[in-house]
């Protein structure tokens, strides 16, 4: 029986195969799971298409994390496919490019706000609007990128990060007595379509071929995978507010 057998995950993030949310739909069906994929806008056809290179083709339901109208009705989407979720994967994020690239200083409020509102504030209005189809037991897992340090280029996407944790903190309690773990993913970098908008991201491969005493491999994004899926696995009965690091162990080393 695999990992995650009759359970249905709500997968979002899922714009190229090289995308770790790709990797996730895929071993999560590989594991026994029904998935379902969200987007919107213009991705809506990209995310749609490859979602005939899964195992299984997977239904993919209208969401943008921040309009109202969609959030209301993500319920009622999902139901036309389901009648329950027993996880759901959070691997949204974006930052205007103003807001990267070592422009700290002279970013300005609008693309900060923009930069939250997507990449933090997303999730808790993901965790409520998936809410309703939500079963005791359930979890909810986010990607990350470990916001405890500042680094090279990533600026407010790392403000935003590190709200995004904390937001994932009291999200865990405030859904646990519902039964409902909230857990992320700090994931090393990976050659992803959003890791390429970021301007620099070459500083970060250099520092992971450095660092990691596992070896990292930018081009590789099964290993973070796996982490989300055993998260959304009921092997981690007893887990939540916590951020496992697949990252080669690069988040333990000193300079």
């Amino acid at each position: 029986m695999g990992l995650l057998e009759g359970k249905t995950l709500l997968v979002t993030g899922v714009l190229m195969e090289s995308s770790i949310a790709f990797h996730v739909a895929r071993l999560a069906q590989d594991e026994g799971a029904k998935v379902i994929l969200s987007s919107f806008g213009r991705q809506l056809r990209i995310t749609s298409a490859v979602a005939k290179r899964l195992p299984q083709e997977a239904p993919v339901v209208e969401l943008d994390v921040t309009n109202d109208d969609d959030l209301q009705a993500l319920a009622d989407r999902v139901g036309e496919h389901a009648e329950h979720l027993d996880g759901v994967l959070h691997s949204i994020g974006f930052a205007p490019q103003g807001a990267l690239g070592g422009r700290f200083l002279q970013t300005s409020w609008d693309d900060v706000a923009i930069a939250v509102q997507v990449s933090a504030f997303s999730l808790k209005s993901l965790a409520v609007a998936a809410l309703p189809r939500m079963r005791p037991g359930g979890a909810i897992v986010g990607l990350t990128f470990d916001a405890t340090v500042a680094w090279p280029v990533y600026d407010w996407m790392g403000v935003a990060k590190a709200a995004f944790e904390s937001t994932a903190r009291y999200l865990a309690k405030d859904l646990g007595p519902q039964g409902i773990r909230v857990n992320l993913v700090a994931a090393g970098p990976i050659r992803t379509t959003a890791a390429k908008s970021i301007p620099g991201f070459d500083e970060f491969e250099k520092i992971w071929n450095e660092r990691a005493p596992l070896g990292w491999d930018v081009h590789d994004p099964e290993p973070a995978a796996r982490g989300c899926v055993a998260l959304l696995s009921d092997w981690f009965p007893a887990s939540t507010a916590t951020i496992v690091h697949v990252d080669g162990g690069v988040h333990a080393m000193g300079q």
